[in-house]
């Protein structure tokens, strides 16, 4: 009898949960396909939700995590940073995520985000010490910035310019590959 695959979650919002892309372009899709290019038996499960807040994603947790899973990818935040919510909030809230999720037994891999310019220094200054600080604390790994060589490029933007495309979603998935890959690398092997 072989292991069942890994099961991770991409515990999100609209970047993660593929905002007015097809299922098989939103990131969760792509990212499975690359793992499982690399050779890896993994299955990735799209649990962002567009528009949420990180009290938005706490408020859901327990029923995401309801059947379980090997690792969690935490990408929440960006709505938080766009309505200004006090970034010492966000920060308890996302440390009230990654405890609950660890009480479980399941590892956490942080995905961070920064805060637009247009917010001003001492907002993008609080808001930026975020995740480095939550990583630390709580021992999991993280990639700075989901947006990574995406933010900003029109040609990896929706005409919104806040969310990626199809090509931007490929170009997240590899930059964030490699650290994904040593994170899922990482895990128990499930029996």
């Amino acid at each position: 009898m072989s292991a069942a695959p890994l099961k991770l979650i991409a515990f999100g919002d609209s970047l993660s949960a593929g905002y007015e892309l097809p299922a098989d372009a939103a990131f969760p899709a792509v990212l499975e396909k690359a793992l499982r290019a690399q050779g890896l038996d993994v299955s990735v499960l799209n649990a962002g939700v567009s528009g949420d807040t990180t009290a938005g994603g706490l408020a859901r947790l327990d029923w995401t995590l309801q059947d379980g899973a090997d690792g969690l990818i935490l990408e929440l935040g960006a709505n938080d940073m766009l309505r200004g919510v006090d970034p010492q909030a966000t920060k308890a809230t996302l440390a009230k995520i990654i405890a609950s999720v660890q009480a479980r037994n399941i590892k956490v891999f942080l995905a961070g985000m920064l805060a637009a310019p247009s917010l001003g220094p001492e907002y993008k200054a609080a808001f930026d010490a975020i995740y480095p600080a939550l990583a630390a604390q709580y021992n999991v790994p993280l990639y700075p910035f989901f947006l990574n060589g995406v933010a900003g490029d029109p040609g990896l933007e929706l005409a919104d310019r806040l969310h990626p495309n199809r090509a931007g979603v490929e170009r997240i998935v590899q930059s964030i590959l490699p650290a994904i890959t040593a994170f899922a690398k990482s895990l128990p092997a499930r029996g």
